[in-house]
């Protein structure tokens, strides 16, 4: 992968977006990475510190921002959620979401699936608030504004309840691609990055049409100090040394992660918080 090239954020940056997850669905939903038959047998894609920091979620609504094809808001259903609801953009991702959750015996009082622009998420979604808002990996990067999205997550989150955020630490954005030791790029560089890669991290080698998109690095405390300013109470930060995926050619699968060699200090490749409302 080379390095993104810094770019006044484009006007179709959405349309590109969305037109490159769109035709990545049947990749996902037909490769190992989702493994939607070992899903579908109960196959948890939940990480454990993940299950960890939000804790029981029994008799709990929990909304889940960006939810792609839903295995992981379908998850929180089979651990107690009473009633599940994921927004993604992807029309063909909902429609498989849909799809997943009609299998598993799950009707829409139970699990519900909305297709909409997150930042419409007030407007489009059934409910005003869910005692649980929570938000997964590699979703914050296709976002241009981190203020705007903390607002709308925060306004979706029930009095007494709690938003819940697991990212990619925006560090490995700035380390070079082959080993990850080498920094290479700003930071705080907040220009789009436009990138035209083919495949997918669930397919990499896949020949694709739509290869544009348009991203964006938020740096931790912009994240944190946005949600604090939509008047969360940042709960706890917590970093993690360990990723879900092949971000650096250099790292190891071990222990069911992706880590840096052994013989490396160790730097955060990903990281959580939870933000509560009063």
């Amino acid at each position: 992968m080379s390095s993104p090239s810094p770019s006044p954020s484009p006007v179709d940056w959405r349309e590109s977006n969305r037109a490159n997850w769109d035709e990545r669905v049947p990749l996902h939903t037909a490769g190992d990475y989702y493994d939607l038959d070992g899903f579908r047998a109960g196959k948890d894609p939940l990480r454990p510190f993940e299950l960890a920091e939000v804790g029981d979620v029994t008799g709990k609504s929990l909304l889940h921002l960006q939810c792609h094809i839903g295995t992981d808001t379908l998850s929180w259903a089979r651990h107690g959620a009473t009633r599940v609801v994921g927004l993604d953009f992807s029309e063909p991702a909902v429609a498989v979401a849909r799809e997943l959750a009609s299998g598993l015996g799950l009707g829409p009082e139970r699990a519900e699936f909305v297709t909409s622009d997150v930042y419409d998420a007030a407007s489009a979604l059934p409910e005003p608030s869910y005692d649980i808002v929570y938000t997964g990996t590699g979703a914050l990067c296709w976002l241009p504004d981190i203020r705007r999205w903390a607002e709308t997550a925060a306004g979706l989150v029930a009095p007494g309840g709690f938003l819940y955020l697991a990212e990619f630490h925006p560090l490995t954005d700035v380390l070079d691609d082959e080993t990850g030791s080498r920094i290479v790029r700003d930071y705080f560089d907040r220009d789009a990055q436009v990138y035209d890669f083919p495949g997918t991290y669930a397919a990499e080698s896949t020949a694709t049409v739509h290869n544009r998109t348009v991203e964006w690095t938020h740096p931790l405390g912009e994240v944190v100090s946005a949600l604090a300013a939509a008047g969360l109470r940042i709960e706890f930060l917590h970093e993690h040394d360990v990723s879900v995926f092949r971000r650096f050619e250099a790292f190891e699968q071990r222990d069911g992660y992706f880590r840096l060699p052994a013989d490396r200090p160790r730097i955060p490749l990903m990281y959580s918080l939870r933000a509560a409302k009063a």
